[in-house]
């Protein structure tokens, strides 16, 4: 039986408060309020997680925000000796320096808690030929979110969390909003194993449906692939 995934968009980075002084920042990291949301989301996943539930697994973005995102709000779960994955395919979107992340080895310097030996060596490149699997188009950008989630659906984990962002997470994996710091929980659905090449789907638990877990997220959903350019 595929895991439960629960999806986190990372709590509020720098460029989230003010785009036109830090989008020209690379990678940022998270504000002070930023750091306060991760400490308030682990306290209430802590406390909402139901008890015959287990966080076995961790992937995340490996973006500094989503990496501090997870240290903070996840690090109860990481103390009990759970992986924590760093997974290219979760990054953001686009090739703006804010959405550009930093270099694997900067990374395992900074974050030695974490294991980058296994993140793909092209990353953070989404530009050139040899990063063309991470470029913001929309047949490149639906292609990851099928692989990454074909990826989780054969684990066997009980419970996978996922640190990533928002307009990753919304036009091309859920088709649903992610405010910072707030997550959504879902179970794949049924495949019909006769159609060959459906796509992955997943189906959102009543209990996060509509404004998020923590009530913070817009309601209106999106279609996938939604607001991506074409090739």
């Amino acid at each position: 039986m595929p895991p439960t995934l629960i999806l986190i968009r990372h709590a509020q980075a720098l460029h989230n408060v003010d785009s036109k002084a830090y989008h020209s920042l690379r990678d940022p990291v998270l504000t002070d309020l930023g750091r306060l949301q991760a400490v308030e989301l682990r306290e209430h996943l802590k406390a909402a997680l139901p008890p015959d539930r287990r966080i076995e697994l961790i992937v995340i973005s490996p973006m500094r925000r989503a990496i501090e995102t997870c240290l903070i709000a996840l690090d109860w779960v990481i103390n009990e000796g759970v992986p924590v994955v760093p997974d290219a395919r979760w990054q953001e979107l686009h090739p703006n320096p804010c959405d550009t992340g930093t270099p694997r080895e900067q990374l395992a310097a900074d974050y030695p808690q974490i294991d980058f030996s296994l993140l793909d060596p092209v990353y953070p490149d989404k530009i050139s030929p040899a990063g063309a699997r991470y470029r913001c188009e929309k047949g490149a950008v639906l292609a990851r979110a099928q692989s990454a989630l074909a990826d989780l659906y054969w684990r066997t984990e009980d419970v996978v969390a996922v640190v990533s962002h928002s307009g990753f997470m919304r036009t091309a994996v859920t088709g649903r909003r992610f405010a910072n710091a707030d997550y959504r929980v879902f179970d794949f659905e049924e495949r019909d194993w006769n159609q060959e090449g459906e796509p992955y789907r997943l189906v959102e638990w009543e209990w996060t449906r509509g404004k998020g877990g923590m009530g913070r997220s817009n309601e209106e959903p999106v279609e996938l692939g939604e607001g991506l350019p074409e090739e």
